[in-house]
């Protein structure tokens, strides 16, 4: 069997805590949680924040030849469920028309207070 791969990429920054940006492992791509933290939109609101995201998913992406296409499942954490249209219309929008496994769960909080949502994903390669 082969060993994991843990991956950080340059662009998405540093990682301070005790996680790596994503583990390959065979043809599979497991990408941590990721925010806006640290970019223009982490003050914006949803929409603002997931695009940013799927910005952070295309470098990703980008360095493992791959495309958003590849997309199995994500897992959306959000603080509230009022700007949800807005959210949907950015999820339709950067998934083109392949769209993944989905789970979103509402949550009290993320690591900072103006933080409003996070997206962990998983590809195929």
């Amino acid at each position: 069997m082969t060993q994991p791969e843990r991956k950080n990429y340059a662009e998405l920054g540093e990682v301070k805590a005790p996680y790596v940006h994503a583990v390959k492992h065979g043809n599979t791509l497991y990408v941590s949680g990721l925010t806006a933290a640290g970019t223009p939109a982490q003050q914006g609101d949803m929409a603002e924040q997931a695009e940013a995201i799927f910005d952070q998913l295309r470098h990703i992406t980008a360095a493992e030849h791959t495309s958003l296409a590849a997309l199995l499942k994500v897992t959306i954490f959000i603080t509230s469920f009022t700007e949800i249209t807005a959210l949907r219309e950015v999820l339709y929008r950067n998934y083109g028309g392949h769209l993944p496994a989905s789970s979103l769960v509402q949550v009290n909080g993320l690591f900072s207070a103006d933080l409003r949502i996070e997206i962990e994903a998983i590809f195929a390669l």
